[in-house]
């Protein structure tokens, strides 16, 4: 986001957060972890499969018959059933933590979930922590418009009312080039600082150069928490269908 990022963490940095909340990185982090430990495992039971070097004295009584006068050797040697369970053991061990390794990283590159299915999702502060409505009403104000992390991790704006919350969020994202478009109170509008597109307070554009009206969700209070979810209805400020579904 250009500019007007700053604008997203001052406006959710005050919201409520849920101890027992993990982002997505945090998860691939304790994924990779459990693989790690998972894969030192695996090395030490591979160990089980080597036989123990000798003491001191059977060494040197071994060495005595290792050789007979004619050169073939007469120690141990596993059978090949043994050899190769020894070999997919150390494969595994080997193969298992550089796996787990480039999977995390490719995992870094994967958009987040938007919720699937029009499923709802936990808002999210500035850290992804839930944002509860008890701490949410604490620090806003009837009509005030505050960004939160909504779905597939794009900025929404929470509109406050006297009771709670609206029962939709706006997208904050401009329809012409991407530009996080900040709330101007004052003008009861929101207003890109990019190019000059403008949109009411509830989100249909006014003005150009952005063609369409800012994305929809539904929102809900879940267990004391935020939630947003999939908008698939006609919009109700234009009367038309869902773009930003298609």
């Amino acid at each position: 986001w250009p500019e007007p990022r700053a604008t997203f963490g001052d406006a959710v940095r005050s919201a409520a957060a849920m101890p027992n909340f993990r982002t997505p990185r945090e998860q691939r982090r304790r994924f990779l972890v459990a693989a790690l430990a998972v894969a030192a495992c695996a090395g030490l039971f591979s160990s089980a499969f080597v036989s123990p070097a000798p003491s001191g004295g059977l060494a040197r009584s071994r060495q005595g018959v290792a050789l007979r006068a004619t050169g073939e050797y007469t120690g141990f040697v596993p059978d090949l059933q043994r050899r190769t369970l020894m070999n997919v053991v150390v494969v595994l061990a080997t193969a298992v933590p550089a796996l787990t390794m480039l999977g995390g990283y490719i995992l870094i590159f994967v958009p987040q979930s938007g919720g699937g299915g029009g499923g709802a999702i936990l808002a999210g502060d500035i850290n992804g922590n839930p944002v509860s409505l008890a701490g949410w009403m604490k620090t806003h104000n009837d009509n005030d418009r505050e960004l939160v992390q909504g779905l597939k991790g794009d900025p929404y704006y929470i509109v406050t009312t006297k009771e709670g919350v609206k029962d939709f969020a706006i997208g904050a994202v401009c329809t012409h080039l991407g530009c996080v478009v900040p709330w101007i109170r004052a003008a009861n509008k929101f207003c890109c600082p990019c190019h000059g597109s403008q949109y009411n307070d509830e989100g249909k554009v006014v003005r150009g150069p952005a063609p369409l009206s800012l994305a929809l969700a539904h929102t809900s209070v879940q267990d004391g928490n935020i939630a947003v979810a999939q908008w698939t209805e006609t919009d109700f400020r234009t009367g038309l269908a869902p773009w930003w579904n298609k």
